[in-house]
């Protein structure tokens, strides 16, 4: 992989509105690597791994997010391949539990 890994904190409206599968679905149709998941704060987090152009693309599109969210802050720092490696095994692209 190279290119850009992101650490990314989305706050709002974003729990029970579908945004972790819309983030899967964006993450997946741009070739991206990664994974997204609910926070128990109300707070969605992933981390975005692919070429600096699609990953700034999508990090831009979160700050939209689906129809029925509400987006209040996004969040990107720099990730790491720890970071990246906490998707599940042969995933390019997870859907991880709530933490």
């Amino acid at each position: 992989m190279s290119g850009a890994i992101r650490h990314v904190t989305i706050s709002g409206r974003v729990q029970g509105v579908g945004y972790r599968a819309w983030v899967d679905e964006q993450a997946t149709s741009r070739g991206l690597e990664g994974w997204v998941r609910n926070r128990r704060d109300g707070s969605v987090e992933a981390v975005f791994a692919g070429a600096d152009d699609v990953v700034a693309d999508i990090i831009a599109a979160c700050g939209r997010g689906p129809f029925s969210a509400r987006v209040d802050a996004v969040h990107a720092g720099t990730g790491n391949s720890d970071l990246l490696n906490l998707r599940r095994a042969g995933e390019r692209f997870s859907v991880l539990p709530t933490v």
